[in-house]
Parts: structure tokens; C-alpha cells; sequence
């Protein structure tokens, strides 16, 4: 239906609003836009009709809601809730009923539509074919073990899925659905596609067992290669196998074609084969009542030796016999009834095994002559694993989920029920069958005793032919039901679209079929009608099923287990000790049954696990194995906090604190990930954290569109780890908080990765720095600070040099392990570790280093190690003059009392001292230049002789469209400018514009520039700089404090050795400096850092958590 928009006025009768149309809707005088005006609805936006009944059922206090509906219009969009996986997703504006979409409701129930389609597809072509001798193989009892343990495997199979199917809807794709929502997409599309191939597998061993039928028994005529014969070792001829795979292929395309139709011509056919099947299986029980041994068939023996039938009479007299064997082999000659009957007592002798090798006649003895040979080796494992086929088929019911009215009602009841059926018969089938049949005969598969007549079918009453077409048309119904199931089970595996490759095929024809599916299908299928032979076929068809049959039951045990609170199965006749029971034989019976072939299909499911896990199948579907994860990690978590790790195995655990763009978007640094994730070799735990300044309400959806980014940034570096994203009003308070609550329990980050901040002279930049490593060391957290982060490598990067490490205090040994583990990484790889340690006067350089190498020894690091002296105890005239310009800036900038933002103003022009050249100059020389170098600028402070002067004027300033009042506090100085760097004029001329006047005059001059420093009202308090000032005089007397002019001191030598080593280094690790005690020297300890590192490009400063992070030990 075409959606409207236009104004409505509810209070008039001429409207026509149609649900689904946007409109604007009055009343009572009062517009409710429910459109913009760019066409586009709003983010949380009603329809008409739900505006309308809102406001008649009275529920108006609830409008405008959009995120939480009213409960009647909740309950109409689950009324016609579809779960399936064929199905396209409706978007979001999309109404069922306003697009009155008419869906065909399917009216199948429990009989028709699981409980006889399951019968069919147990009873297949092996009931009738091999089940006879397997109970002459394996004896009476071995074989109602064998049928027995296959039964019970697939009604616990049955179990378990009926809990699972009555746990919530179950759509289209039944078994795999089942599966993949209980163990995850990952499991859940392996062992579908396993579960399918089985599937198709099963179809083609239903055709060759009805060509089988056909051309041995029903036919033998229509061969197209001669006449069939046995192999000379008793085994199946070459002219048969060529014939199974014409005629197979033939009855493989002709079911195709039916199934193409439309499945409800499969259901017509099908309803015709069950029949045949039923009307079958009571001629057995029948024919088993009113068996004569003077009527039934007759055998010739040998001994106990079964011989083929032909055109010779049983009798020692007999001309082909004589010249077969000799006088005593023919006076044991003997022919008797092939079925004596209930009555005969030949029970017992029945009742054990009889297994023989390929080419054996009787256990150990080797056919000669026209004896009936065995054509495989048989084993009780075997049997097994060519039996297990005829039990299953349980899924039938499942994968028809989507056609049925109610399936969590029909398929537990349908499912169970038919499986119990059959197993009944089966049971009874292999003991009457063992008290009526010869020992011999049981054991001749392919009735060449009975002249090419079916063992079974001699049995069976009023005719074998009645067995012959029933077990014909049941071999071809279930093969169809088969080639039905497959196309469907693997469309919705496609539609899921976890698997990439397989998405050609959730196509459907208009009708709903699975055309492109069902040519795969096809194809597969014919693989199992080229190999020709079913008891090839059987071993591949049971591996596959009981692959599919444990995962069923380890969900239902996990899901049991786990006690989720989603787990509120309808079926109550479950217990998780049956499912893990069920597990239990489904995994002997694939080890017993071939572990080759058990390897194969792991292997299969194993190569489809990781490539769903690689293509990234971003599926959440609650299912057990998530819910397993949280239960470990649960348990995990509350272990690792009985105490804390030992050194061995502490790794790692990063906080990466990822700062934002201007639009708070995007990470501004995407090298600190990068340099993260080359530290990863350390297998640690990884979170990158970020601070979205502002309100929580107002900005919890940027918040998680950062989270997302992150998430982009750390899947591009291929960083397994998490993100975190916290809101605050002030960014600093925030990643203090971040440090303090990240993670859980024993997972909880150990260091902290922050980069330098380039514009650190500003206020905020390093008060944040100092408080993160204040709160980081508080915490015992390990801190890493890289400095100039744009110069590292990426992770493409290789490179050949050096990793210096100085070593200058013990921090627990993190400043080796964290080179250690650079050089694991590919990028690093190449690089050489050498560490180089300080030693003072007081120190023996020899002995230092000869320790120094046993502990890198000990510590089995491959490095080099050398050691460098410091004997210059004296202090330079730099280091002296930085020191005092350093306090007389910092005490400036204190008494202006300037406000966050205009310390950050002052701060950027009152820069280090990076022009000052690091000579030998003495105090005195620094006194007599009486200059305050600042930044680019020098700056010489005025006497009282001089033009200084203080005043103060107001004026107004334009602040966006207001005119704001402000204060002028001046204080003469002289500027000289040494330089004509085009930078520097940028610089000046920008400061000019800002609340701060620079005015630069020639080197000389005796007129004094002016520093205006220009603030609010509020600041009207602020000292005045001039001659007669005492705070001015007191300033030009000051001195140095002796603690940082040898923190100064120990920066500048340290930088000039680190420099003259480690110049060409493609990294340097160094200690952190020690915080100062007192936050009033917080910005010194930046500029003390920058001293430090100065000419250095790839700078990492690490300092301790405080705990030992290597060890000697092994």
C-alpha cells in the first residue's frame, strides 16, 4: 500500500489516513508533527494507527515512546513473528499489515507431517537388503546389540532435540537451526554442512540400494553390460557397478525433476511409498507366522558350506558337483529348507557370531568351487557402521519445521514416536529372523543360493514379489525424501550468510524451491552413485550423522547445564545425564565404526569452523557455547583472584588511552594501536579506552559510535581486545576514572600506554599527563609513555638497527621485557637489544658491566651491554640559566593568575629554551646577558630607570556577538627577536591576535616593547609589573632551587650521552623520571622530560608498577 503524507485533523470526518502513512495530526488545536519537513520520518516515529489507538485507549502519558512500544502493538508484530532463516529481514518501517502480504499457512500436523515422514526415511533399503545378514554375521545376539545400540543413540538424539525444538520457534532449516542457535554460527555451520552431505550421501545410497533391488532381483535382464555375476572372490562384478551408476544416475535425475515440481508432489509420492513400505513389513511378520520348511525355499550344503544355486540337482550324483569336489566333500553333501520356521529350534544355533574374511566361505575356511563366498571382511564395528544408516532419518520431521502448524507440539511426539516404532521392528525383526532363517542362508547377501531371489523376500507372504516392490518403491521414496531435505537444509545454512561462498544459494524460485541448492545437490549426489557400492557408501553417511547427532546432544547438555534463563524447554522428559549419555555412544560408535573416516569428517568440520571464524560471522544467537564462555570466564576470573600472578606469568595487560580528533570521531594518534599491537607478542590482555567529553546523557550514542571506531581501528591492526568509551564532564577526571574501573577481577589492565603530548607547555596537556601517571602509579600500575608516536613504525614496517635500552634504575625488569617482546614481533625482528647503564664516580665500571652481562645472561636475553661513564660532576652555565628562567617563567605565569585557557596562550610563546645553544657558559657570563630566553623570543625585563610602567585600562572585546568588558594589565619588557624564521613572525604575529600583545623592536633599542596580558573583569586583582614592584625586584635577585638545577643537571648529561650513543637507534627505552613530590613542580617535570629526550626521534619512557615482571627461574 502507497504511504500518504500530508496534515490530518483528527476532529473532522473526511480524513483518509491509512496505516503506514507519515502525517501530521491534529488535536485539540495542537499539531503532532510526525514527519520532518525534508520528507524524512523521525528517529522514534509512530504510525497513524498507532497515534489514533493510543490516544482512544487513553494511553496517552505513553506517546513519543518509540524505543518502547505499547504492548498491543508489540503483540501484533509477534503474532506474525517469523524467526526463519530464509526469509529476508523486514526493515524497519515495514508494516505486515499495510503491505498485506498474505502468507500460506501450512496445515501439516504431527502425523503427516513427522511422524510418517520419519517412518519412511528410517525404513529404508538396508531393513531390507542387509539386515538379514547382519544377524548371520553377527549372530542373534551381537546383532540385536548392534540395533540396539544404534536405537538408543538416535531415540537419545531424538530427545535431546525435541528439547531443543520446543525451546522457542523453530523455522525453516530444523536440524542446522537447532544446532547453530544452540553452539554458535561457527558449530553451527560445520556441522550443517556436515549434516547436509549426509544427507545427500543418504540419497545416493537409497538409489543404488533400489538399483540394487532392481537389476538382482526384480530384473536382471535390463543389465546394459552382460550378465551379472559374482566376482570371483564373492564380491560385486565390474558389470554391476557399471550398471548402478547408469541406472543410478538416471533415477537420480528423474527424483531431481520430481523434487524440482514442487514438494507437494513429494508429499503425493510419498504417502504411495510408506504404504508399500507398511504393506511390506506386515508381509514379514506374516510370512514368519506361516512359515513351512516343505513349502519355503530349499539350500545345498556342503558341511556347514552354502552352495550357489544353477542347473544342477543337490546330490552326489550331480556331474557338475563331481567335478568340483571330491567323494568325501560330497558325502557331507546336504540339501535342506532354507526357512524352517519358529519351530525348527535353529535359534541357537543362530545365536553366534559367524564373522568372517573377504573371500571366506566359513569363518577361516576359503570358498572353493560354487561356494557363496563373503565379499567384505566383517567385524562387529563393521556391521555397525553399515547398519547405523537404517536408524537414522529422525531429522525428517525437523527439517519440515517450516511447514508445519505447530512444530514444537509435532516434532517431539512425531519424532519419537517413529523411532520407537522402528526400533521395535528392527528388534523383532532380528529375532525372528534368527529363529526362522538357516545360519547360511542368513549370511548369503546377495541370494545366489536362492537363484539371485532376496533372502528376505522368500520370506515374506503371500509372494516375494510383494517384498520386492514394497522394498524397491521405499528405497526410492526415501532417497526422495532425502534429495527434498538436503536443498532446503543447505539454502538456509546459505541464508544465514555465515558461510561467504555459499550465498549463490539462498536464492529461491518464485515458488520457494531451492532450484540452485537442489543443482548442487544433484552433483554431490552423483559422487555416491559414481562410487557404486553401498557398503562403501553406509560408513561415510554414519560418520557424518553421528558428527551431527553429538553436537545435538552436547547442546542440549550444555543448555541443561548451564541453566539459562532462556532455557524453558515445552518437552519435560529430558535430563542432561541422557544427552551426555547420547554424546557418549555417538562418539564410540564413530571411533569403532572407522577412525579414519571419524578423522576425515573432523577434519571437513574443522576446515569449516575456521573459515567461518576467519569470513567473521558476526552472529549473535545466545547460543550455549557463548554461555559456556561466560560460565569459564566467570570461574577464571573468581580463580585469579586468590592472589596475584606469579612473575612467570605476568604479561602485558595494556590500557591504551586513545585521544580523539577535534570531532571526537576518530583516534588521533592510530600509531598508539600500532604500537600496541607490536607488543602483543606478550600475549596479554589489551583494552583501548577513550573520554568523550561532556554530559553522559546527551552524548551515550557518541560514545558508542567512538567504541565502534575503535573497535575499526583495533580490527585493522589486528589487536584481539576490547574497547571501553566513558563520558565525562572533565577528560582528565575521566581517564583517571578509566585507570581506576577498567576491566574485572584478574584481567585488569597492569599498564597503562599514553602518548606524549607535542603541546605539552599547555596547561592541559600536562596537568592530564602528570595526574594519569600519578593515578597509574597509585594503582601499582606499569606506565609506558612513546614519544613522537608519528615516527614509529607501522605494522608492514621491517627493520634492521638497534633497540638501545638505558638502564638507569630497577623497575621490576619491565624496561627489559617490554624491548624483549618488541623483537618478537615481525616488525622488530631484525633489530639488535643492547643496554647501556650509568655508572657515577663512586662506581667500579669494570665490575659494573661484568655484572650487567651475568644478568642478561641469567635473565636468557640475547643483548649487548655497556657501560658509560659520568664523571663531570660540575654544573654548566646553561643548565644553571635554563633552571632559573624555567622558575621565573613558571612564578610569572602563577601571579598572573591567568585562567586555564590564557596559560595556555602565555605558555605556547613562553617556550623551552630550544634555541639557547648548550655551550660552557659560567653564571657570570649568564648574569651579565640578564635574558629571559623564552622560546623563540628573548625577553629582558626593564628597570626602574627604564620605560617600565604599570597601568591599567578597560576597553571592550568582541566575544562572538556580545561586546565583553575587560581589564589591560601591562608590564614592560624587551623583546628581541634573533631570528627572521617565518615560523617565528607566524608565531609572534598569532600571539598578537590572541588576549596576549607581543610587540617585537630592534636589538638595542631604548624603547620598551609591551607584553599585554588582556583578561576578563574578573581578574581586575592581578599585580602590576613595574620598576618600583617588590615581587619585581624580588624576581630579578632570585635563585635557582637547588632540586631542580640538579634534576636539570642530570637531564642534560643524560641527554647529551643518550644522544651521543643512540642518535642512529631505532628506538630508546629509558626509565621514567620520578614524579616530584609536590604538584607545584608539575610542570617542571615535563621540561625536565623534554631535556632529557631532546634529539632522540623514537623515545619510549617506561616506569614500574612496583612488582617483579622477570624472573631467573624456569
Amino acid at each position: 500500500m502507497a504511504r500518504n503524507s500530508g496534515k490530518y485533523d483528527l476532529r473532522t470526518e473526511n480524513n483518509q489516513v491509512n496505516e503506514g502513512d507519515f502525517v501530521e495530526i491534529h488535536l485539540d488545536d495542537h499539531a503532532v508533527n510526525y514527519r520532518r519537513s525534508t520528507g524524512e520520518p523521525f528517529k522514534n516515529i509512530y504510525r497513524a494507527r498507532d497515534v489514533v489507538e493510543t490516544n482512544e485507549g487513553g494511553l496517552a502519558l505513553y506517546e513519543g515512546e518509540g524505543k518502547r512500544p505499547l504492548l498491543t502493538n508489540f503483540l501484533r508484530s509477534v503474532a506474525s513473528y517469523n524467526p526463519g532463516v530464509s526469509n529476508m529481514e523486514k526493515t524497519k518501517d515495514q508494516d505486515a499489515v499495510s503491505e498485506q502480504v498474505t502468507v500460506k499457512r501450512n496445515k501439516m500436523g504431527t502425523l503427516i507431517g513427522v511422524y510418517l515422514p520419519t517412518l519412511q526415511n528410517i525404513f529404508g533399503v538396508l531393513l531390507f537388503l542387509r539386515l538379514t545378514w547382519i544377524v548371520g554375521s553377527a549372530g542373534v545376539l551381537q546383532a540385536f546389540l548392534v540395533v540396539a545400540l544404534s536405537c538408543c543413540t538416535t531415540l537419545l538424539t531424538a530427545i535431546s532435540m525435541s528439547a531443543i525444538a520446543t525451546n522457542g520457534k523453530v523455522p525453516a532449516g530444523g536440524s542446522y537451526f537447532m544446532i547453530s542457535r544452540s553452539l554458535g554460527p561457527e558449530f553451527g555451520g560445520a556441522v550443517g554442512i556436515l549434516f547436509y552431505l549426509a544427507t545427500t550421501f543418504a540419497a545416493s545410497m537409497y538409489i543404488l540400494g533400489a538399483i540394487e533391488i532392481l537389476l538382482t532381483y526384480m530384473a536382471p535382464m535390463l543389465s546394459l553390460f552382460g550378465e551379472i555375476q559374482p566376482s570371483a572372490d564373492g564380491g560385486i562384478s565390474q558389470e554391476m557397478f557399471n550398471n548402478m551408476r547408469v541406472y543410478g544416475t538416471i533415477l537420480l535425475l528423474i527424483l531431481s525433476l520430481i523434487v524440482f515440481i514442487g514438494v507437494q508432489y513429494v508429499n503425493k509420492f510419498a504417502s504411495f511409498f510408506l504404504a508399500c513400505v507398511i504393506v511390506s513389513i506386515i508381509s514379514i511378520y506374516i510370512g514368519v507366522i506361516v512359515a513351512n520348511p516343505d513349502i519355503g525355499p530349499r539350500i545345498c550344503l556342503i558341511g556347514d558350506k552354502l552352495l550357489m544355486s544353477g542347473n544342477y540337482t543337490c546330490s552326489p550324483n550331480s556331474t557338475f558337483l563331481s567335478d568340483l569336489y571330491n567323494a568325501s566333500e560330497l558325502a557331507l553333501l546336504r540339501e535342506i529348507p532354507g526357512i524352517p520356521g519358529i519351530a525348527s529350534g535353529i535359534f541357537t544355533e543362530n545365536a553366534l557370531s559367524k564373522y568372517m574374511s573377504k573371500g571366506e566361505t566359513t569363518p577361516g575356511v576359503k570358498a572353493v568351487g560354487n561356494q557363496v563366498a563373503a565379499d567384505i571382511t566383517t567385524s562387529f564395528t563393521v556391521l555397525i557402521a553399515i547398519f547405523f544408516p537404517s536408524v537414522t532419518g529422525i531429522m525428517a520431521g525437523s527439517n519440515r519445521s517450516g511447514d508445519l502448524e505447530d512444530a514444537q507440539k509435532s516434532i517431539p511426539k512425531g519424532t519419537i514416536a517413529a523411532i520407537v516404532t522402528t526400533s521395535l521392528v528392527y528388534l523383532t525383526c532380528v529375532l525372528l529372523m534368527g529363529a526362522t532363517i538357516e545360519g547360511p542362508l542368513l549370511r548369503d547377501k546377495f541370494g545366489t543360493s536362492l537363484k539371485g531371489s532376496l533372502v528376505l523376500g522368500e520370506l515374506c507372504w503371500p509372494h516375494p514379489w510383494v517384498m520386492l516392490i514394497g522394498s524397491f518403491l521405499s528405497t526410492v521414496g526415501a532417497g526422495l525424501q532425502s534429495l527434498t531435505g538436503a536443498p532446503r537444509l543447505l539454502q538456509a545454512i546459505a541464508s544465514d550468510s555465515i558461510i561467504p561462498i555459499l550465498d549463490f544459494f539462498k536464492v529461491t524460485s518464485k515458488s520457494g524451491e531451492p532450484t540452485r541448492a537442489l543443482i548442487l545437490t544433484f552433483f554431490i549426489a552423483e559422487i555416491g552413485i559414481i562410487i557404486a557400492s553401498l557398503d562403501s557408501v553406509a560408513p561415510i553417511i554414519t560418520i557424518f550423522f553421528l558428527m551431527c547427532y553429538s553436537f545435538v546432544n552436547l547442546a542440549c547438555t550444555l543448555q541443561s547445564l548451564l541453566k539459562a534463563p532462556s532455557w524453558r524447554p515445552r518437552f519435560r522428559y529430558f535430563h542432561w545425564t541422557g544427552s551426555l549419555i547420547g554424546l557418549g555412544l555417538c562418539i564410540a560408535m564413530m571411533i569403532i565404526t572407522g577412525w579414519y573416516y571419524a578423522l576425515g569428517a573432523l577434519a571437513i568440520a574443522c576446515v569449516i569452523y575456521k573459515y567461518i571464524e576467519y569470513s567473521g560471522a558476526r552472529k549473535e544467537w545466545g547460543d550455549g557455547l557463548r554461555g559456556l564462555a561466560m560460565q569459564t570466564a566467570r570461574h577464571s576470573l573468581l580463580h585469579l583472584e586468590d592472589g596475584p600472578p606469579h612473575t612467570k606469568n605476568w604479561r602485558p595487560q595494556l590500557l591504551v588511552l586513545a585521544k580523539l580528533n577535534k570531532h571526537s570521531e576518530n583516534p588521533l594518534h592510530q600509531r598508539m594501536l600500532s604500537f600496541a599491537s607490536q607488543l602483543k607478542k606478550g600475549k596479554g590482555l589489551t583494552i583501548a579506552a577513550s573520554v568523550v567529553e561532556g554530559d553522559v546523557t546527551n552524548n551515550a550514542a557518541q560514545a558508542d559510535e567512538v567504541r565502534e571506531t575503535l573497535k575499526g581501528c583495533m580490527s585493522e591492526e589486528k589487536i584481539k581486545g576490547f574497547t571501553d568509551v566513558i563520558v565525562s564532564k572533565d577528560v582528565v577526571q575521566g581517564l583517571c576514572d578509566l585507570i581506576q574501573s577498567c576491566g574485572m577481577g584478574g584481567l585488569k589492565p597492569n599498564t597503562v600506554v599514553l602518548n606524549w603530548p607535542d603541546n605539552w607547555p599547555s596547561k592541559s596537556s600536562w596537568r592530564l599527563l602528570v595526574r594519569v601517571i600519578r593515578t597509574a602509579l597509585a594503582k601499582k600500575m606499569a606506565v609506558v609513555i612513546p614519544k613522537n608516536i608519528s615516527l614509529f613504525p607501522e605494522r608492514s614496517d621491517r627493520l634492521n638497527g638497534n633497540i638501545d635500552i638505558w638502564w638507569i634504575v630497577h623497575d621490576g625488569g619491565l624496561l627489559m621485557l617490554l624491548p624483549f617482546l618488541f623483537k618478537q614481533h615481525k616488525v622488530w625482528r631484525n633489530c639488535r637489544l643492547r643496554i647501556f647503564t650509568v655508572a657515577q664516580m663512586k662506581d667500579n665500571s669494570i665490575k659494573l658491566e661484568q655484572d650487567m652481562k651475568k644478568l642478561v645472561y641469567d635473565l636468557r636475553i640475547d643483548a649487548y651491554v655497556e657501560v658509560v661513564e659520568m664523571t663531570d660532576n660540575d654544573i654548566s652555565a646553561y643548565t644553571y640559566e635554563r633552571t632559573l628562567r624555567m622558575e621565573q617563567r613558571n612564578e610569572v605565569l602563577n601571579k598572573m593568575k591567568l585562567s586555564r585557557k590564557e596559560q595556555d596562550k602565555a605558555k605556547s610563546v613562553f617556550d623551552p629554551f630550544r634555541s639557547l645553544p648548550k655551550g660552557d657558559e659560567t653564571p657570570s657570563d649568564a648574569k651579565q646577558t640578564s635574558q629571559n630566553i623564552v622560546g623563540r623570543f628573548a625577553v629582558k625585563v626593564v628597570g626602574s630607570d627604564d620605560t617600565a610602567t604599570s597601568s591599567t585600562s578597560s576597553h571592550t572585546e568582541p566575544d562572538g556577538d556580545k561586546e565583553t568588558k575587560v581589564t589591560e594589565s601591562r608590564f614592560n619588557v624587551k623583546v628581541i627577536e634573533p631570528t627572521n624564521n617565518e615560523d617565528d613572525k607566524h608565531l609572534q604575529h598569532k600571539f598578537s591576535k590572541s588576549k596576549f600583545a607581543v610587540t617585537a623592536i630592534d636589538e638595542g633599542a631604548n624603547e620598551a616593547s609591551s607584553l599585554s596580558v588582556l583578561g576578563a573583569s574578573r581578574h581586575a586583582d592581578r599585580p602590576s609589573f613595574g620598576a618600583d614592584n617588590s615581587y619585581y625586584r624580588k624576581l630579578r635577585s632570585a635563585k635557582p632551587f637547588e632540586g631542580n638545577l640538579r634534576r636539570m643537571d642530570a637531564a642534560v648529561k643524560l641527554n647529551r650521552v643518550i644522544v651521543e650513543k643512540s642518535t642512529d637507534a631505532e628506538a630508546v627505552f629509558i626509565n621514567l623520571p620520578v614524579l616530584p613530590s609536590s604538584d607545584s613542580e608539575d610542570r617542571n617535570y615535563l621540561e625536565f622530560i623534554s631535556v632529557l629526550t631532546d634529539k632522540l626521534s623514537k623515545v619510549v619512557m617506561v616506569a614500574g608498577g612496583g612488582t617483579e615482571v622477570i624472573t631467573f627461574l624456569s
